[in-house]
């Protein structure tokens, strides 16, 4: 009796069945919860309850562990309801005791499940999909790639990183809800192109989305698809007023799917979209594994450059600046940087300097240049004396620009007790008007310390800086083209444009020198049309600091 009482007035939907599992009883629960009257299940089977194939195969499999006397079936599943369609419940199948010693037969309960199912379900979207977008998100995107990564599918694998250009001018310019509309915009397009070859489109961070294809993948094919979506995306996408159109840059792999990680995988692509960016935007890059192998070794050289420098690895390389009115006579000495690499060898600037510009390292570079070329600077003149020559120092752009670059000149002088007239700093009009320094300040008080400032040029616009912005230049050096095309001959409109400059410059009150000349004939016409120092292969492209003093000893002697 107080089964039979609890069973009618249970919340849970219960039903009794006979040995073969056919209803014999249900509760009126159940009948609520399916939209039934309760003797409708009776004579049917457990398992006709369940909505789909595999909620019917799941019931039979739950009847048949009873038989076999395994712990009690539980299991989420979708019953029938009688209006709504499918409905998800939480099943559970168990033994319950007859009347006969040993007897028993299958009990079903059922609890309603589908508010929380679909909260869940819900949740779960929310977790793996962007909300902006309705794209998969980056948690998505990642266990999509592992999946195909450890499929062991003999097919290919295409990677795409997909960055919009300039996102930041439409989002400050028109406002993020103007921004968010592109985003969207942007997803759908991608979503529209990208449906071949398993085509998986995600956004990854504000900007950037990713394209996953697998199967017969060849590049052209890859590319193709890539070229239409950014032609899709040059295509405006009119909000309000404004038709909006954007233009993005793209890093494709293609590989064997079996052929190596995810994370070797994402690094390729990130570096493919990276060059692409570098190479001017609004375009795409397909990732090169012998160029990868080459920027590695250039980048593991960058990682270097400050252990390098507390190691002692850099020395200084100087060329050599003679007049060329007395080739026998220095007019000053050019100090650089040298890296002698345990591994590689001697470096010279040009093959780290940019790297030392990407690590942060050119300002202390700089200031050791400077620092040691003040040093050999204080030697030269407390051994030579009037005969030693001025160190000329090509500062890097990064510390031209430094705010500081006053004070660590002045504290190198007054280290060394030396005259500022006996230092030349050259640079060039770039650094000059860098907008994220104060070059023009620091050279103002530069010169009036007596610092000898030199600029180089290569056009008349150059030299023209000089008298516009009230630069305070006492050298220029001529540099490039204007240099080289007197290398082999003296066309007339090259004789006219170097010999334009030369008088401008005296007109200035400024003294002409040269860089890169090459062999003796070159000097010699150079020297002809007004140039007065010059440095080059034709004295020497570099000279350690004890070959500078041979020529010092030499040039006295003469």
């Amino acid at each position: 009796m107080r089964f039979t009482a609890l069973y009618a007035a249970s919340p849970v939907g219960i039903a009794l069945a006979d040995r073969d599992g056919e209803i014999v009883e249900a509760n009126i629960a159940l009948g609520l919860l399916l939209g039934h009257p309760p003797e409708h299940f009776r004579g049917r089977n457990i398992a006709e309850l369940g909505s789909e194939d595999h909620d019917v195969n799941r019931l039979r499999t739950g009847l048949e562990q009873l038989d076999d006397e395994v712990k009690p079936f539980k299991e989420r599943l979708k019953l029938d309801h009688a209006e709504d369609g499918p409905l998800w419940t939480d099943v559970r199948l168990s033994r319950l005791p007859g009347d006969r010693p040993g007897s028993a037969y299958p009990m079903l309960m059922v609890t309603d499940a589908n508010e929380l199912h679909l909260l869940q379900e819900q949740l779960l979207h929310q977790n793996i999909h962007d909300p902006l977008t309705g794209l998969p998100n980056a948690s998505a995107f990642a266990t999509t790639l592992e999946s195909a990564l450890g499929s062991g599918a003999r097919d290919h694998i295409a990677l795409i990183y997909l960055d919009i250009d300039g996102f930041k001018v439409i989002n400050d310019g028109l406002g993020a809800g103007v921004g968010d509309k592109v985003l969207r915009g942007v997803a759908n397009k991608l979503s529209s192109v990208f449906t071949e070859h398993h085509g998986y489109v995600a956004r990854l961070s504000g900007d950037g989305f990713a394209i996953l294809l697998r199967g017969e993948l060849v590049q052209r094919d890859v590319v193709a698809l890539v070229e239409e979506a950014l032609e899709e995306l040059k295509e405006p996408i009119y909000l309000g007023e404004h038709g909006i159109g954007v233009s993005a840059s793209a890093g494709i792999v293609v590989r064997p799917a079996g052929e190596g990680g995810s994370e070797e995988l994402l690094r390729a692509a990130e570096i493919a979209l990276h060059q692409a960016k570098e190479a001017g935007k609004a375009q795409w890059t397909l990732f090169d594994p012998e160029r990868d192998a080459h920027d590695r070794s250039r980048y593991q050289l960058g990682a270097v450059i400050a252990g390098a420098l507390e190691n002692g690895e850099f020395s200084l390389i100087y060329q050599p600046t003679v007049k060329l009115a007395k080739p026998d006579e220095l007019a000053a000495v050019n100090a650089g940087l040298r890296w002698n690499h345990p591994h590689k060898g001697e470096l010279d600037s040009d093959e780290f300097y940019p790297l030392a510009q990407t690590t942060g390292m050119t300002v202390p570079l700089g200031r050791w240049l400077l620092a040691e070329s003040l040093a050999a600077t204080a030697r030269w003149r407390g051994r030579f004396g009037d005969g030693a020559p001025d160190v000329c120092v090509r500062l890097p752009n990064r510390l031209a620009i430094d705010p500081d670059l006053v004070k660590i000149v002045k504290e190198g002088l007054e280290l060394h007790n030396l005259p500022a007239q006996a230092l030349r700093l050259c640079t060039d009009s770039d650094s000059v008007f860098d907008l994220s320094g104060e070059v023009l300040d620091s050279f103002a008080v530069l010169a009036e310390l007596g610092a000898q400032l030199v600029l180089t040029i290569s056009s008349s616009a150059d030299l023209e800086l000089i008298p516009r912005h009230g630069l305070p230049i006492r050298h220029v050096i001529l540099s490039g083209p204007v240099i080289d095309a007197l290398a082999g001959g003296e066309a007339e409109a090259d004789v006219r444009h170097l010999t334009q400059l030369v008088t401008r410059a005296r007109e200035l009150g400024l003294r002409i020198g040269a860089e890169g000349v090459r062999t003796g004939e070159q000097a010699e016409r150079l020297r002809k049309y007004g140039v007065l120092a010059a440095r080059g292969a034709f004295v020497a492209d570099s000279a350690t600091g004890d070959e500078v003093d041979e020529l010092i000893e030499r040039h006295r002697a003469g």
